[in-house]
């Protein structure tokens, strides 16, 4: 069913372009970390690189308002700190109002859209520094896929730098997603193993002229440890698309998040499009992952 406040969404992107500018200038900010020094995002940022599936069904996001109802579901819930998004979705949140007291990360390079050719070649075609600024966004997301084999990654490590360091400029957080890359078959797949994710992580956090306001987000992987000590940099976990049962998945990510520098999570197809179709279970376990002593609570007004 759809959310109502989406009902006029529709109606002002076409009449009324400009309100996506009011609604920013007019959106009530929060600091990025809460007194407790955890986060949990919710990822959106999936279709603008052409990802639409969850598990087995291919076009499983492909219905905007079904997605939009999903998110507005998932942060109503007490322990979520907000939404990292592209552009389009970020502003359709803006237009229903579910952005207040939220921490909003832009998604920035959308380019290597999956399954292309040019899937490595991860340009920066969604948010800029300047509009993430303008905007009164928190921070910007960026992929770093690095494949040693692909000449392609140089300008990736290029361009994930300069964004480092024109958001650290302006105070603004960087969140850097890396990782080790390759093709088997024409699919870019990621290298998952401890060495390879601690290179990828040893890669990110150097990038930029500046680091005080680098976080990575990371897989989940063996040997959490060996990988978190790689880095001083906060880092979030990211979720992916798991096909294994919750259970085991929960398990994961409790035990990473106990570990030292680990500050939450951030996470999108697992938390929207659970197995069981509950948003509201599956956001209110995740909450209570990233702070176990709050409680699941009721919903926020």
């Amino acid at each position: 069913m759809t959310d109502p406040r989406l009902a006029g969404v529709r109606s002002l992107r076409a009449e009324r372009p400009g309100a996506v500018l009011e609604a920013a200038a007019a959106r009530r900010r929060r600091p990025f970390l809460d007194e407790t020094g955890r986060l949990l995002l919710i990822a959106a940022d999936h279709t603008a690189r052409g990802v639409l599936s969850v598990r087995d069904e291919s076009l499983a996001m492909a219905d905007r308002d079904d997605l939009l109802s999903r998110l507005l579901e998932a942060l109503s819930r007490p322990g979520v700190d907000g939404v990292l998004a592209s552009a389009d979705i970020a502003e359709d949140l803006l237009l229903a109002g579910a952005l207040d007291d939220k921490v909003v990360v832009g998604s920035m390079n959308r380019g290597g859209l999956k399954g292309a050719a040019f899937e490595l070649d991860d340009r920066f075609g969604a948010y800029d520094v300047e509009t993430i600024e303008a905007m009164g966004l928190d921070g910007g997301k960026m992929l770093c896929r690095i494949a040693l084999g692909d000449p392609g990654t140089a300008a990736t490590l290029e361009s994930c730098g300069r964004a480092v360091t024109e958001l650290a400029r302006r105070r603004l957080v960087a969140m850097v997603e890396p990782f080790m890359s390759f093709r088997e078959n024409g699919l870019v797949k990621n290298e998952l193993t401890p060495e390879s994710v601690i290179l990828s992580v040893s890669v990110a956090s150097g990038l930029g002229a500046r680091s005080a306001y680098t976080w990575l987000k990371l897989p989940v992987v063996d040997a959490m440890d060996r990988l978190l000590a790689a880095t001083t940099m906060p880092a979030v976990l990211l979720g992916g698309d798991p096909h294994e049962r919750p259970e085991e998945t929960y398990a994961k990510w409790e035990a990473a998040l106990r570990l030292p520098g680990v500050r939450g999570l951030v996470v999108g197809r697992a938390l929207l499009y659970p197995q069981d179709d509950d948003v509201v279970g599956a956001v209110d376990t995740a909450a209570r992952l990233v702070r176990p002593s709050a409680g699941s609570g009721a919903a926020a007004p």
